[in-house]
């Protein structure tokens, strides 16, 4: 199980508001939120596409866009994606532990917008399934509310996985490529968002768009809620306004100097942090100095490998042949480097799913990245030790 993070805020807290003192049960959420206000669809697509509001799962599409993509009737669910299943990731846990009712207004007010009779929740840690049930238990939204525990496996999180997943089958991304919007559960339209997705729409219910957009960018207002890892005096989840320096956010939690892993392990590293805003990025690790990136980079490879679906070449043989490859640069082996830039050519855009394009593009910006450490490692070594600063397990 994962250690519930320490929270903070730069600006003023939404998402974390009122969770100072632990957990906000119905009351104390009333209290610190106020009452939720009930909206037509036509609301809700009015006040995403103000304020420009896109999921905070990953793939950042615009919410509005994804209301216009539903029928107007048939509707089958609301789905939250609270499979958070990134390593690193904590923040959507942090909401579904601490803030459960602010992700249940999110759901079930748009629930109620749309005539969708389900809500659907997708949870693979324990402690976070129990606190929402108890959560619903305090409620009475006049719908039928489940909550489904997943597995923890890396690509159980994606969207068609879950749907899978709700249905009873297997937790894996099937090879058909449809959107929920058109397909979701049980064939049917179905809105499916993750679990910070949710909150926000709470939140721009209760505040309005010109309330909402008082923070963050102009193009995209409001705030965002980082995982800060890794070589940092005080990790946890942040809440921030969107487009916040990377230097800001580094400097506030303590980090240390050196490269930082942005968006996980399907993200990319930088080198460098100057002049970089955040903007649609749910992790931020900072590696230090002190451990050997290739040696990091060569054990997540190891993990992505290892949480291959198990349905196409790319991912089954691609990964494989990638992890070979960085295990022979790690130890010094010219070939593997030349490996390395012909395979990681070959696996984006081949797969069932996304695992294996993350995968490469992980892969592919270390190799960037952390140049001056491959020629290390080629002349003989760089010196350090591997001390695990990139977690790879979930629980």
């Amino acid at each position: 199980m994962k250690t519930l993070p320490a929270t903070s805020v730069i600006g003023d807290a939404r998402l974390l508001a009122g969770l100072d003192h632990g957990r906000l049960d119905r009351q104390a959420h009333l209290w610190t939120h106020g009452a939720q206000p009930q909206l037509t669809r036509a609301h809700y697509t009015e006040l995403c596409e103000a304020v420009g509001l896109r999921g905070r799962g990953g793939a950042a599409f615009p919410v509005a866009r994804k209301l216009a993509g539903l029928p107007d009737r048939g509707i089958e669910a609301v789905v939250v994606n609270g499979s958070e299943s990134e390593p690193v990731s904590r923040k959507d846990r942090l909401l579904l532990t601490r803030a459960p009712h602010l992700v249940l207004d999110g759901a079930t007010g748009l629930a109620h917008a749309l005539g969708a009779p389900h809500v659907l929740i997708a949870v693979h840690d324990a402690e976070a399934a129990w606190s929402i049930r108890e959560a619903i238990l305090e409620r009475n939204d006049n719908l039928a509310i489940e909550v489904t525990e997943t597995p923890g496996r890396f690509v159980a999180g994606e969207a068609r996985a879950v749907l899978s997943a709700l249905e009873g089958g297997p937790a894996v991304p099937p090879g058909r490529k449809v959107l929920p919007t058109q397909q979701g559960y049980h064939r049917r339209p179905t809105f499916l968002s993750n679990v910070e997705t949710f909150a926000q729409l709470a939140v721009l219910a209760r505040l309005g768009a010109r309330r909402f957009s008082s923070t963050g960018l102009i193009s995209e207002p409001g705030t965002q809620l980082l995982t800060v890892a890794g070589a940092t005096r005080r990790p946890g989840v942040i809440e921030t306004p969107t487009g916040v320096p990377l230097d800001t956010v580094l400097q506030f939690t303590g980090a240390e100097p050196g490269p930082v892993l942005l968006g996980g392990y399907h993200g990319r590293w930088l080198p460098q942090t100057t002049g970089v805003t955040l903007q649609g990025t749910g992790i931020v690790v900072a590696l230090g100095n002190e451990t050997c990136p290739l040696g990091e980079v060569y054990r997540v490879a190891q993990w992505l490998a290892s949480q291959s679906a198990g349905q196409c070449g790319p991912c089954v043989f691609g990964l494989a042949g990638l992890v070979d490859d960085f295990a022979r640069l790690f130890h010094g082996d010219a070939t593997g480097w030349y490996d390395a830039q012909r395979h990681l050519g070959l696996v984006p855009g081949r797969g069932a799913c996304a695992h294996p394009d993350g995968a490469a593009r992980f892969l592919a910006s270390a190799l960037e990245a952390f140049g001056d450490d491959v020629r290390r490692h080629l002349d003989g070594g760089c010196g350090r030790p591997v001390l695990g600063v990139l977690e790879v397990t979930n629980g």
